[in-house]
C-alpha cells in the first residue's frame, strides 16, 4: 500500500515515517513538509533519523496525493482544509489526525467523504478510543447526580485548548447522557461562578513541559468518585493507530469514518 505523509519533518511526521517503513505491506511513496522548510529535497529517511529511503521531501502536498493510495495528515487546521480538496481531486484516501478543526472544516470533511474514504480522529491511539467507549458506557449507566469533569494536560507548545481528545471524550460522555455537548460543556471557570450547574460537563486544561498527553474523566458522586484515565508516554502510539487506519481504508466505500470504525467498535 502506497502511503504518503504530510508534515514529515515534525515530531509526529518523523514517527509516522518510522512506523510506515516498519509496517509489512506498506511503502512510504511520498512525503512533504511546509514550503520554506530547510530540508526540502533531502531524503525523508535522513530527516526522520533513518537510513536513506530514496524518497525526497517535497515542498507541496499535491505531489504526495498524486503518488499515493492514502495520505496521513497531522498538520494544521488551515492546511488540512486544503488537503481535503486535494484528496478529492486525486481520489486519494485520507487519514486526518489534525486537531482544532473548525465547524467549516468538519463540513468540508463530510462533503469530501462522498467521494473518498476519510478517517478523522483527534486521537489515533487504541487506548484513548477504548477510553471513549468506556466513558460513554459509564455516562449511560450512572444517574445525573454524578458530575462529569474532564482534565487534560499537554506540552507547553500545544496551541488549542481543550485538546481535541478531551472534546471527543466530552462528546462520548454527552452521548451517554443523551445530551448535546455544546449545551452541557463548561470550558472556562473564573471568578465568582456560583454553584456547579446540574448536568454540566466541565473541562480543565493544563499546559507545561513535554507532556505528550494526559486525559482523565471523572464521575464525581456523593461519597465516591470514579476516574477513567489515559496517559501517553510515547507519540508512536498515534503513529501506529494512524497507519492502522490507513491500511483499513483499502476496500472501504467513500465515507467519513472514525477510529471506532477502524477498531470494529
Amino acid at each position: 500500500m502506497k502511503i504518503g505523509i504530510l508534515g514529515c519533518a515534525g515530531r509526529m511526521g518523523q514517527s509516522l515515517v518510522r512506523q510506515v517503513t516498519s509496517t509489512p505491506g506498506c511503502v512510504l511513496a511520498a512525503a512533504c513538509d511546509r514550503p520554506g522548510f530547510a530540508g526540502i529535497e533531502r531524503d525523508v529517511g535522513t530527516v526522520a533519523g533513518l537510513e536513506p529511503l530514496g524518497v525526497a521531501v517535497a515542498d507541496g502536498a499535491a505531489a504526495v496525493f498524486a503518488a499515493c493510495d492514502v495520505v496521513i495528515d497531522f498538520t494544521s487546521p488551515a492546511a488540512t482544509l486544503d488537503h481535503v480538496a486535494l484528496a478529492v481531486a486525486h481520489r486519494c484516501h485520507l487519514v486526518i489526525g489534525t486537531t482544532g478543526l473548525s465547524a467549516a472544516a468538519e463540513t468540508a470533511l463530510a462533503e469530501a467523504a462522498a467521494h473518498v474514504v476519510i478517517v478523522a480522529s483527534p486521537n489515533m491511539s487504541l487506548g484513548v478510543n477504548i477510553l471513549a467507549g468506556l466513558v460513554k458506557r459509564v455516562a449511560q449507566t450512572l444517574d445525573p447526580s454524578f458530575d462529569i469533569e474532564i482534565l487534560e494536560m499537554h506540552h507547553r507548545a500545544k496551541v488549542d485548548a481543550p485538546s481535541g481528545t478531551a472534546l471527543a471524550l466530552g462528546r462520548a460522555a454527552a452521548e451517554g447522557r443523551g445530551v448535546a455537548l455544546e449545551q452541557a460543556a463548561v470550558r472556562v471557570r473564573d471568578g465568582h461562578t456560583g454553584p456547579r450547574g446540574a448536568g454540566d460537563i466541565g473541562f480543565a486544561v493544563l499546559r507545561g513541559g513535554d507532556v505528550i498527553g494526559d486525559h482523565v474523566v471523572m464521575f464525581a458522586g456523593q461519597g465516591e468518585r470514579i476516574e477513567l484515565a489515559h496517559r501517553a508516554s510515547n507519540r508512536d502510539i498515534y503513529a501506529r493507530g494512524a497507519v492502522a487506519a490507513a491500511r483499513w481504508t483499502r476496500g472501504q466505500v467513500p465515507g467519513l469514518y472514525g477510529m471506532a470504525d477502524v477498531l470494529g467498535m
